[in-house]
């Protein structure tokens, strides 16, 4: 086919170009007949529901990550500070949380890999494993207060110390994860229940108190900070929220589902993992206003007596189980641990999971998942078994303050190439964010983002100026921490304005005539205008279209 030799506006040249668009048309309407709906073996028979079922479990796991111990510190505390005016926080931090989350899920449907393996492809050397190195250490810092909370949930069912219990949540988060073998859908399972299991106390709970439902509408939906602290209190609540590694995760997990390659079965599988997100962490929600709730109603109640008091006012999770006396008595703190254990030994299992996806996305290591998983659970734990020996109880929940605060400073370092992933053509191709999420989700981002790069400067400031070290060492304490976080704003906008590079979207065999139709017909269209005297395109795809006669 000699089209290349043509003059560009000749009569030939016209005419291929109308029979090309009719080729590419007609071959579009022939693989749309052809190509099987879901584009798998089978057609796609099964009802919708059946098919939502199919895809429930990782939006569970994932939500997680807004019920581990650390949400529940920073919810009782605000809770015990403020009663119910913080808990918009909640309902704002899940909104953006639904939205963040459901990007994620997208771009590992869409492009078959997640978040680690696109960053690993699309950034220089040096980025990648600068990159790399900040995703371990938002795990590190994620799996604290798991750890820890699921240390001191052992400690309050069998008396034990903190240390051992670190030591044995490392160790029976590994037999947990064994079920991998059993496949992935039974670990999600006992996951739910777990989740379940801890939904069901602090609800019982609730029900015994009976906040006024004015007042828990009125903190939902009327935004406000008074008295001391409300700023801080909200912005650890929104810090304990959002974080890095559960973008990994969720992109990742998606893909333990076989999604067709066709536009409706990636919309359909889009849409199906919306609608799971949404469910879990509308129960995650729930599950956070039940823990507000109780803590600002029996904090408040006026009927505690002088040492319960005395905890509301610095309350922590190995201190809270007084919450649930009024109901249970002296079991209360049985049920709290069961809650508490719920919470932090599914936590950990995510944890896990995010680690080793990140090392094996960011460094392509080929490895069998139990030594992967050892590693990972070994570094994890190493800060929390050396801060809980030394420390104690008072140390480890002093950690898992430090941990919030480290997550905060992490998140842009995942939150920004999530979003420029999932609004790129090159990554998403027709299906990225429309520019309305585009604009919502930037939004919110770099508001969080603002917040919390706000918060952690004006903290360290604060302390900068009161502590009591001597003068020679703030000096050198500030000429080491200001070039950092100098640093630190570079390279926040050096993610921000780069310009991807790598392209990931791989069209289907139908998507690819239609466009290619589109493309000829455009070309068609313009044949008489000037533009027609513009070289003809050469498109070796088109090249073995037959030309009708």
């Amino acid at each position: 086919m000699e089209i290349e030799r043509e003059a560009p506006g000749s009569e030939k040249a016209r005419s291929w170009r109308a029979n090309a668009a009719a080729a590419a048309a007609a071959q579009a309407q022939q693989v749309s007949k052809t190509t099987k709906p879901d584009g798998g073996d089978q057609p796609m028979k099964e009802p919708a529901w059946k098919r939502f079922l199919a895809h429930v479990g990782p939006g569970f796991m994932v939500s997680l990550a807004y019920l581990d111990p650390g949400n529940l510190e920073t919810d009782l505390q605000a809770g015990a500070n403020h009663r119910y005016e913080l808990l918009w926080v909640i309902l704002i931090g899940l909104i953006f949380a639904l939205v963040i989350q459901s990007l994620a899920a997208n771009l590992g449907v869409v492009t078959g890999r997640h978040l680690a393996e696109i960053c690993k492809s699309e950034y220089p050397k040096f980025v990648r494993i600068c990159l790399w190195i900040l995703a371990e250490v938002a795990v590190i810092a994620a799996d604290i207060p798991e750890v820890i909370g699921t240390a001191f949930a052992f400690n309050l069912l069998f008396h034990i110390p903190v240390w051992v219990g670190v030591l044995i949540t490392g160790s029976s988060t590994l037999l947990l994860l064994g079920l991998q073998r059993y496949g992935v859908r039974k670990l999600e399972f006992l996951i739910s229940m777990l989740v379940f299991v801890m939904a069901a106390c602090f609800f019982g709970e609730l029900s015994f108190v009976k906040p006024p439902a004015v007042d828990v509408v009125k903190g939902l939906f009327i935004p406000r900070l008074k008295g001391d602290g409300a700023t801080a209190d909200a912005i650890a609540l929104l810090g304990a929220l959002v974080m890095p590694h559960n973008l990994f995760l969720h992109s990742a997990l998606v893909l333990s589902r076989k999604t067709p390659s066709s536009v409706r079965g990636i919309k359909d599988a889009c849409r199906f993992f919306l609608y799971e997100s949404g469910f879990a962490l509308f129960v995650a929600l729930l599950i956070n206003i039940a823990v507000i709730s109780v803590s600002g109603t029996v904090c408040f109640s006026g009927n505690l007596s002088p040492e319960d008091a005395g905890k509301c006012s610095d309350l922590s999770l190995d201190s809270s189980s007084f919450l649930l006396k009024n109901v249970l008595g002296r079991s209360s703190s049985i049920v709290y641990g069961v809650a508490l254990l719920a919470s932090g030994q599914s936590s950990t299992i995510t944890g896990t999971y995010s680690g080793q996806y990140i090392m094996q996305g960011f460094l392509d290591i080929r490895m069998k998942k139990w030594l992967r998983n050892l590693m990972t659970r070994c570094i994890a734990i190493a800060p929390s078994l050396v801060v809980s020996i030394i420390g104690g109880s008072s140390g480890a929940g002093r950690l898992i303050i430090i941990a919030s605060m480290i997550l905060s400073f992490e998140l842009p370092f995942a939150l920004i190439p999530l979003l420029k992933f999932s609004s790129s053509s090159s990554k998403m191709g027709p299906h990225k964010n429309s520019i309305y999420i585009i604009v919502f989700s930037w939004l919110l981002g770099l508001m969080i983002i603002g917040i919390n790069m706000y918060f952690l400067s004006t903290s360290f400031v604060g302390w900068l100026v009161h502590n009591s070290l001597p003068k020679y060492a703030n000096v050198l304490v500030g000429l080491l921490v200001f070039p950092l976080m100098l640093v630190y704003v570079v390279a926040v906008i050096y993610l921000t304005f780069r310009k991807d590079t790598v392209v990931t979207f791989v069209a289907d065999s139908a998507q690819l005539a239609v466009v290619d139709a589109e493309k000829a017909n455009k070309a068609a269209a313009a044949a008489g205008d000037d533009d027609d005297d513009r070289p003809v395109p050469f498109r070796q795809d088109l090249a073995d279209i037959p030309l009708p006669e």
